[in-house]
């Protein structure tokens, strides 16, 4: 039986990943249908991608049946529009952030409670592969207790939230957050919006820093850091997420044309880290599908941590690409496809969703009061 899909908001994202997955991913997914509140954006989505296209979701339910709703719109719109999809019974996959303000959030979640439908978010940064083989390492106990998590310009806002939270793990219970967010004149620089390609001329632009301190329970500290120009500008080059642990340590980096993961744990006579070796298996030597990830740690009782790809493929070399970040958002997917099929929660779900937005914001509030704010926000 087909898991039958509904795509909410005709918008860039839903064209170029969301409707793009589903066909991709395929099996049992099935795209029946797209929604949104501009015909002509409805139209052009479903032309596209050959499905039927309404701006009447009472109709679009009844006549094409859908299980689940994507749910991508623009702007401020993911609390209302995630709404309106539970409202009319689709357990739903929610754009980051689940919603900007956590009323909204709350609302959502009350309402799939309420209908008992499923809520997952897709937050896929902590789903990427290098990020998966990491968190399987940190769950077999061979690093220890995890002690402190850093979130080095990996990721703006909750996605990096939710980098730093996973190495602690996301049972860790939140306490209280110290933010410092200042504004500073950069430039000029080819990535400005000042610069124009055929004069040459570079430009001016802001930079907003982010910096906040979470503490948690048990002391476990989360440190964020991150950049309003992180994503495309030379002048901020380092992307880095890393964690400091009981027996061990790690740091992913992300420079221009490298990108590494580095795990040492100690040698048994403890003089030396011993590095943590992983190896990426592909269909063929030479590339293809990527079929796996494995961990050589040197641990007598964990020599080998192994990673597959849900995706990974049997056709001998002739398998489907997946980039890490389209991987992540199909893991979102199936999150959520098994979890309506299952009646089990999904991987990461509303609440932790929820979380990482309410610390986002909590480090903004620290910040503009001088203050430390303690959890929950009022």
């Amino acid at each position: 039986m087909s898991t039958r899909i509904a795509i909410i908001g005709p918008g860039k994202r839903s064209a170029y990943y969301y409707a793009p997955l589903v066909k991709k991913i395929g099996g049992e997914l099935e795209l029946v249908g797209v929604w949104g509140r501009s015909p002509e954006r409805a139209k052009k989505f479903g032309e596209d991608f050959g499905i039927p296209w309404y701006t009447d979701m009472d109709r679009m339910i009844r006549e094409t049946s859908p299980s689940i709703g994507i749910v991508s719109v623009g702007g401020g719109g993911n609390g209302e529009a995630g709404l309106l999809a539970v409202e009319h019974g689709l357990n739903v996959l929610l754009e980051t952030p689940i919603a900007w303000r956590l009323d909204e959030a709350d609302a959502i979640i009350a309402q799939a409670e309420k209908q008992n439908l499923k809520i997952e978010v897709s937050e896929q940064f902590h789903r990427r592969p290098h990020m998966q083989i990491i968190l399987k390492l940190l769950e077999t106990g061979i690093f220890g207790q995890v002690f402190s998590s850093f979130n080095d310009f990996g990721g703006h806002g909750y996605h990096g939230i939710s980098v730093m939270r996973s190495f602690l793990g996301f049972d860790a219970k939140p306490l209280r957050v110290y933010g410092a967010c200042r504004d500073f004149n950069m430039g000029p620089t080819l990535a400005g919006p000042a610069f124009s390609a055929e004069k040459g001329e570079y430009g001016m632009r802001k930079e907003n820093q982010e910096h906040g301190i979470i503490e948690f329970e048990n002391g476990k500290i989360g440190i964020y850091h991150w950049s309003s120009v992180g994503y495309n500008d030379p002048l901020r080059w380092w992307r880095s997420a890393r964690f400091l642990a009981e027996r061990g340590m790690g740091l992913t980096s992300f420079t221009p044309g490298d990108y590494s993961v580095n795990l040492t744990l100690l040698e048994k006579d403890g003089g030396a880290p011993r590095p943590v070796t992983i190896e990426k298996r592909l269909e063929r030597v030479d590339g293809g599908n990527l079929q796996y990830l494995v961990a050589r740690t040197g641990d007598d009782q964990f020599p080998l941590v192994r990673w597959d790809n849900p995706f990974a493929s049997s056709a001998n070399g002739r398998g489907q690409i997946w980039e890490d970040d389209e991987l992540a958002v199909a893991l979102c997917i199936m999150s959520l496809v098994n979890a309506v099929k299952n009646n089990t929660p999904p991987s990461y779900g509303p609440h932790q969703a929820r979380m990482d937005q309410e610390l986002s914001l909590a480090i903004q509030q620290s910040s503009k009061t001088g203050q430390p704010v303690v959890l929950p926000l009022g």
